[in-house]
């Protein structure tokens, strides 16, 4: 079960093989970064992921599922760039930003709420936190440098008037109109959609579940 309306990360999973469902959270990204001021851009994408993977799992709908929450925060200057959400913000960024670059950090948190479900380790090695109500989670993030071209101020205007960087990390995509002024990625450019196929891997391998069973499946079907 995916905890994202993103139509990017739905994609994602679907070119993967793997079977999901969708239910939004309605977690309050600014409330869950507020309540966090000393934590790095990187620690803020994952807060955020496991906010949303929890408040979807807590559902009664989710029972019997694993859920997964992902969030995408652009690290650039030292600061954290979540959604611009108004043109006047993606404007500004993007004027700053043009001709340079800035890490986009993906945050992946899943947690098992299928019967039986056991006690996982981060995919980093440590612990798995563990809440009060809900079962276990599992946590780990995706990085990628992304350089931007230079963009000149009439392309910045057309691309804020389009309305796509106003609901994205950093103010831009890879996938969509923005990719057009992507210059450099280096990393996992699956991380810069907003979910890394190779790092959900992990996690389900964590969970006890082989993503290549899913393709057995389907072909059986």
């Amino acid at each position: 079960m995916l905890a994202s309306k993103s139509p990017a990360r739905t994609k994602l999973l679907e070119e993967a093989g793997i079977p999901h469902r969708v239910l939004v959270s309605d977690v309050d990204e600014e409330a869950v970064a507020a309540a966090h001021p000393g934590a790095s851009p990187s620690d803020t994408a994952l807060l955020l992921a496991r906010a949303k993977a929890e408040a979807v799992a807590a559902l009664p709908a989710a029972t019997g599922a694993l859920v997964l929450g992902c969030d995408s925060v652009f690290e650039f200057d030292g600061e954290a760039h979540g959604k611009p959400y108004t043109a006047e913000v993606a404007r500004e960024r993007l004027a700053v930003m043009s001709g340079r670059a800035g890490v986009l950090h993906t945050g992946h948190w899943l947690v098992d709420r299928r019967a039986g479900a056991h006690s996982a380790a981060t995919a980093d090695g440590g612990a798995a936190a563990h809440d009060a109500v809900l079962p276990p989670g599992a946590g780990a993030l995706a990085s990628a440098s992304v350089e931007l071209a230079h963009m000149s101020a009439e392309e910045i205007e057309a691309y804020v008037a389009t309305g796509e960087p106003l609901h994205c990390a950093g103010s831009f995509t890879i996938d969509g109109l923005g990719g057009a002024f992507l210059a450099r990625v280096d990393g996992d450019p699956h991380a810069v959609v907003g979910l890394s196929v190779s790092t959900l891997r992990t996690l389900l391998a964590g969970a006890g579940v082989r993503l290549t069973d899913w393709w057995a499946a389907a072909v059986v079907r």
